[in-house]
């Protein structure tokens, strides 16, 4: 397994850079938003984890002037889900960078099938 991240700092970076807007749109990657997702779900509920990542990416698109109807809740409410039974299966006592780490290993290449989303 190769590590994304070396550190915890490295992961709040991004964090904040999405927050604040100050990531580019091109710069904002899939891996981007698993990291951003394991993130919140590290540090709060999956519906409040949901709530934080819908708020940020209407926020984040709006600020680079990307219309909202990119946005969709269906998807994202998919990954909050995915991502947060592949944390239920491990130790709750890993580190966030050890977590985001094998989060990233294990759906960085994965997208989910829009087909399979139910409205």
């Amino acid at each position: 397994m190769r590590d994304h991240y070396r550190n915890e700092q490295e992961i709040e970076a991004v964090v904040a850079g999405f927050e604040e807007c100050t990531t580019g749109k091109d710069e904002f990657t899939h891996l981007s938003h698993l990291t951003v997702a394991v993130y919140y779900l590290r540090n709060s509920n999956p519906d409040q984890a949901l709530a934080k990542m819908r708020a940020g990416l209407l926020r984040f698109l709006d600020h680079h002037g990307v219309a909202g109807a990119k946005y969709k809740e269906q998807l994202t409410h998919a990954w909050i889900n995915l991502i947060q039974s592949h944390l239920a299966q491990m130790d709750p006592d890993l580190s966030l960078l050890a977590a985001a780490n094998i989060v990233i290993e294990r759906l960085g290449d994965y997208r989910i099938p829009i087909d399979t989303i139910t409205p």
